[in-house]
């Protein structure tokens, strides 16, 4: 039998304070009922060994129209604010052998020889970041996230995608779409207005891209569509997916990784010196500030026994927390809180998901990372946050984990006429 949590947690849907949420939550034991924004209730999983079973097995799916008796019977709404997490149909809300045929043009499109020949292109446009950023007159406070950390994967993302350049192209567009995308406090009408903008923008984007085939990975979805690999529904949720996917977690991860090295000098200084690398500081960040809180809903396929007396019913939803993961103590230690490159069990996180659920698009991550990090400290090695004592606000999100701005002084504080 289940044994429910009286009374139900109630999620903050601004996310401000997630991590004493999560702690909250783990004090209740490995698996408590939490209510989410909109009043949907579901199982909220923070043990790192936990949501790797349950992302691996077939105990769970992420397909609500064959797993979610509430989305079925209509009880949860399809005007529910955090509904296109649940309607879309792509290769991550697949499940079985449905998502081995979604996944395989996916993997298929995604190659390695596609992301190598991307990198230059990547160069050059952190590159050019960087130089805009050197016409900023010292001592004046630079939104990093804005100008730097966001604009590079966006542009990114669009080249990998052929999205178009030009005043009235589509990449304005979805830059202002997919950033408030991830907003979970966003009003019912706001995310309704802004799921149909996001279909009529991708509609004429495929429109276009059928017109104007090109070496890119829009085009070799649209072939993989055209040899009835996946449908035209799946062609369009399973853009949303990568499009959108593809952006947030490099924004959060650059932005995460430089606000943690600049707000642990001597951590910064553990690379700068040799003891560790740039690759220590995106997994310890990986870890530590996972840029997907959370993974979407899951749904019991079967009743999961996660302990003597504590079982999740067959249907109900399920919250995996990659942040709630890589803080596990059990796994981590008591420590797990602390921003650590000497860590040794840094890389053992699910920020890029797990099994048959790894996400596709970790190498170009990475290497997008990679380059921005190594080319803004070689650029601003003096780079500061502008006010050490005052955290910047995080994002209105418990899906998407990072910070609304990030203001720093690139020179340093001395340069701005501050104290270090």
């Amino acid at each position: 039998m289940a044994q429910r949590a009286c009374p139900f947690l109630s999620i903050d849907p601004s996310g401000r304070d997630l991590y004493a949420e999560i702690a909250r939550i783990r004090a209740r034991g490995p698996a408590v009922e939490v209510e989410l924004p909109g009043g949907v209730r579901a199982w909220w999983i923070n043990g790192l060994e936990l949501n790797k079973r349950l992302l691996a097995g077939p105990e769970t799916s992420k397909d609500a129209y064959r797993h979610w008796p509430a989305w079925i019977s209509g009880d949860v709404s399809r005007t529910w604010p955090l509904a296109i997490w649940v309607s879309v149909r792509n290769m991550v809300t697949a499940y079985g052998t449905d998502h081995s045929r979604l996944r395989r043009p996916m993997a298929a499109a995604f190659t390695k020889r596609r992301v190598d020949a991307l990198l230059p292109r990547v160069r050059q446009i952190v590159d050019g970041a960087l130089d805009a950023l050197e016409r900023v007159p010292p001592g004046e406070v630079v939104d990093l996230r804005g100008a730097f950390a966001a604009p590079v994967p966006h542009e990114v993302v669009c080249e990998l995608f052929g999205v178009p350049q030009g005043e009235d192209g589509p990449r304005r567009d979805l830059y202002r779409i997919i950033n408030r995308f991830f907003d979970t406090a966003i009003s019912l009408e706001d995310a309704q207005a802004n799921a149909a903008d996001l279909y009529a923008t991708l509609t004429a984007f495929l429109r276009y891209k059928r017109e104007h085939p090109e070496d890119d990975l829009t085009t070799a979805l649209i072939a993989a569509r055209e040899r009835d690999e996946l449908s035209e529904q799946e062609l369009m949720d399973n853009l949303i997916l990568l499009l959108t996917a593809g952006f947030e977690t490099t924004v959060n991860l650059i932005d995460n990784t430089v606000h943690s090295l600049l707000a642990h000098p001597d951590q910064l200084g553990l690379v700068r010196s040799g003891r560790a690398t740039w690759e220590d500081a995106l997994e310890e960040s990986l870890r530590h500030e996972a840029p997907g809180a959370m993974s979407g809903l899951r749904y019991a396929v079967e009743d999961i026994e996660i302990e003597p007396g504590l079982t999740i019913p067959k249907g109900d939803p399920i919250v995996v927390s990659f942040a709630g993961a890589g803080r596990d103590p059990e796994r981590h230690g008591p420590a797990a809180d602390r921003f650590d490159l000497t860590r040794a069990t840094s890389r053992d996180h699910i920020s890029f998901g797990h099994g048959v659920h790894h996400c596709l698009g970790r190498p170009l991550a990475m290497a997008e990372a990679t380059v921005a990090l190594t080319s803004l400290f070689e650029r601003f090695p003096r780079l500061a946050l502008a006010d050490p004592s005052c955290p910047p606000r995080r994002l209105r999100s418990i899906i998407s984990t990072g910070h609304e701005r990030l203001p720093v002084l690139l020179h340093g504080r001395d340069e701005a006429g501050l104290r270090p």
